[in-house]
């Protein structure tokens, strides 16, 4: 396939007005003033360059048409992102509607066209970074010009976001299927941009008829990391990653439907998150993985899920020191441990327990730190959503019930714990006895910080006032904390 090239000053004007933008952070030369423009004009190409790699690429492209100082600059980024979204109306519409969709992936493909085929470049890009829609009239173009770009030399890592509008409730099995058909086919074809892939982003893609493993593990050789919303091989599918060779560091999983994911062998991979599961139990095993350091995992249980030992799902880690367990403030799906968690807590030194609804009490989350004594912070975020009341919550939630976990501390002492941070702190007896709990058996807990509640969107239509403390109660409350005992540091954040 052959691809037209010209200069950046030879360009046409519709190439020029696709690449306009409506809203960036920094202002385009011709908006500047005489006097700005030249104090612009006198800094050094890296500075330029610097400030141009904050900016879209339509921003980039927009300078180097409106100012002669600029003009080369935008062809010797290092790193470009080109995201199909920067194309879409302003204010953009919702649903955002198939025809805008289209003018996006066709100025995007002409902005693509822009950089890698211009005969100005002389330096190469060591990332570049697409974020598109699956439509395959533009996907041949844009294939061919990575691949031109790789074989040339000119790119040396590639990134690939797949974006999707369609609401997950609203895709169909079908639609699924036919889009792991075409990413597949996109791979087959263009075989230099999968050798170069680090980064790959999917929604809405079920591998039902494809070998998955081989696909994202096998074929994407240089993928490090795997970002996947909605995506499966059918409805509470087993998934099973085994790949020694996989240079995978990061694996994203939202809203996935896999009954268990079975983590086999990924010697390099560094973090997994999980938000949301359809597992009954649970959700996730490992085998070989050396290197992960972070684990977080989020989820509202429904009525069928069960809970499960989290020592038994960590089976198998031997290096996390950072873990995050997110309940959306629904019940509890761990199972009441404290010593049992020990092998797999030994080198944990970041825990993040969120979520835990407001009528909890939030004492029983000390097992960890006597599971853990190597921890430095711990987080611990209270989940309190005017919104979200009973009548509200979906119907496939079960009642929610405060857990009753036996604390036997036996004098343990958390030596290395240093800070302390509440989400949803309120003047609750609970919370000061929970705080002072961990100041008696912390010596060296000298920070806390206390912070208000998060709200969404929905909440402020229920205009509830905050019940943070106010700045005339706030030294009432640190009293309290202190109980003239203890002097830690106390912030609160509002």
């Amino acid at each position: 396939m052959t691809t037209e090239t010209m200069p950046s000053h030879k360009r046409s004007r519709d190439e020029e007005d696709s690449l306009t933008t409506t809203t960036e952070t920094v202002p385009p030369p011709h908006k500047l003033s005489k006097v700005e423009e030249d104090r612009l004009s006198m800094l050094t190409d890296d500075v330029l360059l610097c400030i141009l790699g904050r900016v879209s690429s339509r921003m980039a492209v927009r300078t180097s048409v409106l100012s002669k100082r600029w003009k080369y600059l935008p062809w010797l980024l290092p790193e470009l992102t080109i995201d199909v979204k920067d194309f879409l109306p302003d204010p953009c519409p919702d649903p955002v509607e198939a025809k805008h969709i289209e003018e996006a992936m066709l100025s995007l493909t002409k902005a693509t066209r822009t950089f890698l085929a211009n005969q100005q470049r002389e330096s190469t890009f060591s990332n570049l970074d697409i974020r598109l829609y699956l439509i395959n009239t533009f996907l041949c173009e844009i294939g061919s010009l990575v691949g031109y770009a790789v074989d040339g030399g000119l790119l040396k890592e590639f990134e690939l976001s797949v974006h999707d509008q369609t609401d997950p409730r609203d895709c169909s099995d079908e639609n699924m299927l036919q889009r792991a058909e075409e990413i597949d086919r996109f791979f087959s074809a263009y075989p230099s941009v999968v050798h170069c892939l680090t980064w790959l982003s999917l929604q809405n893609v079920n591998f039902g008829k494809l070998d998955m493993n081989h696909v994202l593990f096998d074929c994407c050789k240089e993928l490090k990391h795997l970002s996947l919303y909605q995506c499966d091989t059918g409805m509470w599918s087993l998934f099973r990653i085994d790949a020694p060779s996989s240079k995978i560091c990061v694996l994203e999983l939202i809203k996935c439907r896999f009954g268990r994911l079975e983590v086999v062998c990924l010697p390099k991979l560094e973090k997994l998150s999980w938000d949301t599961w359809v597992s009954e139990c649970a959700p996730l095993a490992f085998g070989s993985v050396p290197s992960l350091e972070e684990l977080e995992l989020s989820c509202g249980a429904i009525c069928d899920q069960h809970a499960f030992k989290l020592s038994e799902l960590l089976h198998g880690t031997t290096s996390i020191h950072t873990l995050t367990l997110d309940f959306q403030g629904e019940k509890l799906w761990v199972l009441p441990e404290m010593k049992q968690l020990s092998t797999a807590f030994n080198k944990l030194r970041e825990l993040r327990v969120r979520g835990i609804f407001v009528e909890f009490d939030i004492l029983w989350t000390s097992a960890f730190l006597v599971a853990a004594p190597s921890i430095e912070v711990l987080q611990i975020e209270v989940w309190e959503h005017p919104c979200d009341v009973d009548d509200a919550r979906e119907g496939s939630f079960s009642e929610r019930k405060s857990p009753h976990w036996e604390m036997d501390f036996h004098d343990s002492k958390n030596l290395l714990l240093k800070e302390l941070e509440i989400v949803g702190f309120k003047s609750l007896e609970q919370q000061f006895t929970f705080i002072r709990s961990l100041l008696e058996r912390s010596p060296n807990l000298q920070k806390i910080v206390l912070r208000e509640a998060e709200k969404c969107d929905y909440c402020d239509a229920f205009d509830v006032p905050s019940k943070f403390p106010k700045k005339d109660e706030q030294d009432k409350v640190a009293g309290k904390i202190r109980d003239g005992m203890f002097s830690p540091q106390i912030i609160f954040d509002e």
